[in-house]
């Protein structure tokens, strides 16, 4: 019984570090995203600056 208990939790902190380890992949994504989205702002003000 002690052992199935020490499975589970095993399995609940891999299956709760597992979005944590594909972040490394997005925060680059969302950096590139954030910067084309800036880069748009800033040529849109530009654009319509008097």
């Amino acid at each position: 019984m002690r052992k199935h208990i020490s499975l589970v939790v095993a399995l609940l902190v891999l299956i709760g570090i597992a979005p944590l380890l594909s972040a490394c992949n997005t925060a680059a994504g969302l950096g590139e995203d954030l910067s084309s989205a800036g880069h748009a702002i800033t040529k849109t003000a530009e654009k319509h600056a008097p």
